[in-house]
C-alpha cells in the first residue's frame, strides 16, 4: 500500500544527527527554533538528492530579551531574537520570512521575562501579515490561555503544566488551533495533565498534529513509536491517526509497505516498521494509489 510519507511537525536538528533521517519513512520535518544561517545549511543539506527529507524551518525563537530559551547551554546564541517592543516585531518578521522561515515561533514562559501583550500582538499581527503561521511555545500558568487568546495559529507542545479549562479547548477548537503531540518527551504527572489536555481536545475536534521534538532526549532521528502509541491513547484512529502522522495535503514523499492502511496506533507502528521511500510513478500505474 503507498501512502504519504511521515510528518513530523517539530524537531530541532541542530541537537542530533539529522542525515539519519534520510531515506526513511520521515519525508519532512519541521524544525522549530535554531540559529537561521545553521538551519538553513542544514536544510539544504537535507533536501538534496533522490533520499532527500524536505525541511521547513521556522528559524529563531522570538521572545522578550532575555526570554526562553536564552541561557539554556543547549540554544546558540543566534537561535534567539528578543522584541524589546511591538517596533521590533515588523523587523524581526521580515528578517525570518528573509531567511527561509515558514513560520514565526513565539515563546511565552512563565519563568522567563515576557513578551508584553502588545509585542505578542505586534508579532502575531506581521506574521499574518507576512503569510506565515504564529506558533507558540507556551510553558506555565496562563500562558496557553495567553497565546490562545492572542491568535496564534499553532501550539507547539500540547500543553502540560496545567488542565486547561474546557471553554478554553472549545475556544481554540472553534479558533482552529493545532496543537502539536510531543507527548513522548513527558512522564508523571506532566505526561498525566498532557494526556488529560490532549484526549480532551481531540474529543471536540481540536485538531492535534504528529510532532516529537527530536533533540529533546535520546529518541533517535526517525519514526517515534512510543508519540504515535500515545496519540491512540488519546483517541485517534483511523483516517484522523493517519492525518495527523502522514498529512495527505502536498506530500512531500511517498511511502510503501505490505498491507492496507493501518487503523489502529499499534497497526500503524507496525506498518511503519516495514515502510520504505518510493516513488509514485514507479511503484503504481495510473490510478492504483489507493
Amino acid at each position: 500500500m503507498i501512502a504519504p510519507g511521515v510528518v513530523d511537525r517539530h524537531v530541532h536538528l541542530g541537537l542530533v544527527a539529522a542525515p539519519e533521517l534520510r531515506g526513511g519513512p520521515v519525508v519532512e520535518v519541521h524544525d522549530l527554533g535554531w540559529d537561521p544561517v545553521a538551519i538553513r545549511r542544514i536544510a539544504t543539506e537535507l533536501g538534496r538528492g533522490p533520499r532527500a527529507t524536505r525541511v521547513r524551518y521556522a528559524g529563531p525563537f522570538h521572545s522578550a530579551p532575555g526570554g526562553y530559551p536564552s541561557g539554556r547551554a543547549w540554544a546558540p546564541t543566534g537561535a534567539v531574537r528578543g522584541i524589546a517592543s511591538p517596533a521590533d516585531a515588523e523587523a524581526a518578521v521580515q528578517e525570518a520570512r528573509a531567511s527561509g522561515s515558514s513560520a514565526i515561533k513565539i515563546t511565552l514562559h512563565a519563568d522567563f521575562p515576557q513578551l508584553s501583550d502588545e509585542a505578542l500582538a505586534a508579532l502575531i499581527a506581521a506574521a499574518r501579515a507576512a503569510g506565515l503561521p504564529a506558533l507558540a511555545h507556551a510553558e506555565g500558568a496562563g500562558q496557553a490561555q495567553r497565546a490562545i487568546a492572542a491568535g496564534v495559529d499553532v501550539l507547539v507542545h500540547v500543553p502540560w503544566t496545567e488542565r486547561l479549562p474546557d471553554a478554553l479547548l472549545e475556544d481554540a477548537a472553534e479558533r482552529g488551533v493545532e496543537w502539536i503531540s510531543t507527548l513522548a518527551i513527558h512522564s508523571g504527572a506532566e505526561l498525566d495533565r498532557a494526556l488529560g489536555n490532549a484526549a480532551r481536545y481531540a474529543a471536540i475536534g481540536g485538531r492535534i498534529a504528529y510532532g516529537t521534538d527530536l533533540g529533546n532526549g535520546p529518541a533517535p532521528p526517525g519514526v517515534n513509536e512510543r508519540e504515535i502509541e500515545l496519540l491512540g491513547q488519546i483517541g485517534l484512529d483511523g483516517a484522523r491517526l493517519r492525518e495527523a502522522v502522514m498529512p495527505a495535503t502536498a506530500p512531500a514523499g511517498l511511502i510503501a509497505a505490505p498491507g492496507p492502511l493501518p487503523h489502529t496506533a499499534a497497526e500503524l507502528v507496525a506498518w511503519l516498521a516495514f515502510a520504505e521511500r518510493c516513488d509514485e510513478a514507479a511503484a503504481a500505474p495510473p490510478g492504483a494509489r489507493q
